[in-house]
């Protein structure tokens, strides 16, 4: 599915991606021109959304846990992929993977499968390769020494339709920043100008729009008694700028919240884990039966716990395949496992 919406004419939404190391912070600071993640980040544990410009483009930048990171559980990463989703909507411009130049080996050919499986099997018409080069030559002699190089790289970015870019490890070095605005520009045009967008995407934006609607009603009273006070010091035009600048404040204050945490990201998983913990619990009560009671209950906590971690990843992966697959009605995976687990035996 490759549903793409219109999006702003004035800020542009990048989601970086970055395979293991530093190469996509280290992108997100040349983008930004200041130094948003210090040189020796290699990994974050959550995902972050930075703004600022890119050669005078207003952009909003998205990073979150490398692909290959390990030092995550599997639940927290799939958590965060939706994290980052819900702070690209309605869906980013461009995904910008990152690769260290010096460093591509033949892991990094699985990425394009692996960037399709998180975010939509369309979603490569949108990409470009970003690789991080630490190093003097100018852009054209990189760029041809790149188109030169051996065959893991050449076919890592045609992989990617052909779409890459070399920028310096030195976030100060802003020689070739035009440069790669252009061809996101050009990338961006080719494809309508419009965004990219999936299953996912939707219902983050949907889940989202929900949670900016419950905290602007829990902030009425808030807003109200603020508006008055300014209604006592200001009078026509200063107090119109001064309720202007207020509510667009707590406006951004309420969405920036809603992104970072929203219904869909609170109750997606804990339903998955609340599931997994019972099947969990059941299959280790029955197996501890045979040592008795007391086997009952020990098998049937730690069944619960492995259960309940399984079940979160599973409850997690199955939105993801709403990307790729478009079934012709909803199923409930959990309720279909459970049915067969507990069905009467045949006779």
């Amino acid at each position: 599915m490759d549903k793409r919406k219109k999006g702003s004419p004035t800020e542009l939404r990048l989601l970086v991606v970055g395979s293991s190391g530093a190469s996509q912070f280290l992108l997100t600071n040349y983008i930004l021109g200041r130094k948003e993640f210090a040189k020796n980040v290699t990994s974050i544990s959550g995902s972050r959304k930075n703004t600022g410009e890119l050669a005078g483009r207003r952009v909003a930048v998205v990073n979150g846990p490398n692909i290959y990171e390990k030092d995550i559980s599997q639940v927290k990463r799939k958590m965060e992929l939706r994290r980052s989703k819900c702070l690209s909507i309605p869906g980013p411009h461009a995904f910008l993977v990152t690769f260290d130049m010096e460093k591509i080996s033949l892991n990094e050919m699985r990425t394009p499968k692996l960037m399709k499986e998180r975010f939509g099997r369309h979603c490569l018409r949108h990409c470009m390769v970003l690789l991080a080069y630490e190093g003097n030559l100018e852009g054209a002699a990189l760029e041809d020494r790149v188109q030169k190089s051996d065959w893991p790289l050449r076919e890592l970015i045609e992989q990617y339709g052909g779409r890459f870019h070399v920028f310096s490890k030195n976030w100060r070095d802003q020689s070739r920043d035009r440069e790669l605005l252009q061809k996101i520009e050009r990338m961006v045009a080719s494809l309508g100008g419009v965004c990219f967008s999936s299953r996912t995407f939707l219902k983050a934006e949907v889940s989202v729009k929900k949670e900016v609607k419950r905290l602007k009603k829990q902030r009425t009273g808030e807003i109200e008694k603020a508006w008055t006070e300014m209604e006592k010091k200001y009078i026509a035009e200063d107090l119109y700028e001064q309720k202007d600048a207020y509510t667009a404040n707590v406006g951004a204050e309420i969405r920036a919240k809603a992104e970072m945490d929203n219904g869909w990201l609170r109750t997606s998983l804990a339903r998955g884990v609340g599931t997994g913990f019972v099947v969990g619990a059941v299959m280790g009560a029955l197996f501890g039966s045979i040592e008795g009671p007391g086997g009952m209950v020990l098998y049937g906590i730690v069944g619960g716990v492995v259960g309940g971690s399984a079940g979160g990843t599973a409850q997690v992966a199955i939105e993801h395949m709403e990307d790729r697959v478009a079934p012709p009605a909803r199923l409930n995976f959990n309720s279909i496992f459970i049915n067969r687990f507990f069905a009467a035996p045949r006779p």
